[in-house]
């Protein structure tokens, strides 16, 4: 299984993903987005930024 994202409503109606690995692990979570597009389209940042973002070790 590869990894996911699953977008949900919170206990507040806000709308929210999480990135899940292929044994089910959360490795990420959002924000609260006020819609489910404005949701979407932070997946989609996720999915075209991710690859060329730099690692920073701040230990």
């Amino acid at each position: 299984m590869s990894a996911k994202f699953e977008i949900y409503k919170d206990k507040s109606g806000e709308f929210r993903f999480r990135l899940k690995a292929g044994n089910g692990e959360i490795i990420a979570s959002s924000e609260g987005y006020s819609s489910k597009q404005a949701c979407e389209n932070g997946i989609n940042s996720i999915k075209t930024n991710a690859a060329s973002a730099e690692i920073v070790d701040q230990t």
